[in-house]
């Protein structure tokens, strides 16, 4: 015997739901938006200014190839989210994960985007491990 999900329950996945193609969208602007930073780090490195001995200092360039790489990645994986392809939750949470500590680590660059960023990606991962694909049995 099958119960009726909850209307709390079907409220919460219905938010979920909307908010994982809301990630989709938003992996895909931070990943486009990663892509153009990476480029400008990678074209004209005096663009960036970062405070002195900075612990984890790497050569902009370095951080341009970084951040244009996992821009890609984030095109690819939010365009799988967008399509519903299952693979494409776990990859969009580890992608986004792995956003949260390049962001940290670019922090002297750039504070206040990537502390945005760094927020957008928490809604991410959150819409994505909230969402369930199968209905409730509550």
């Amino acid at each position: 015997m099958t119960t009726q999900p909850r209307h709390d329950d079907a409220v919460k996945q219905g938010l979920a739901g909307g908010t994982t193609f809301a990630a989709s969208v938003l992996l895909f602007t931070g990943g486009l938006l990663a892509i153009f930073q990476g480029i400008s780090a990678i074209a004209n490195d005096d663009v960036f200014v970062v405070a002195p001995n900075y612990t984890y200092e790497f050569d902009i360039t370095a951080w341009g190839w970084i951040h244009l790489i996992a821009g890609i990645l984030a095109l690819a994986i939010a365009f799988g989210l967008l399509t519903g392809a299952l693979w494409a939750r776990s990859a969009a949470i580890v992608i986004a994960a792995i956003s949260i500590i390049l962001n940290f680590l670019w922090l002297p660059y750039y504070p206040l985007w990537s502390i945005l960023v760094i927020a957008l990606d928490l809604i991410v991962i959150w819409a994505v491990t909230t969402w369930k694909t199968e209905p409730s049995t509550r």
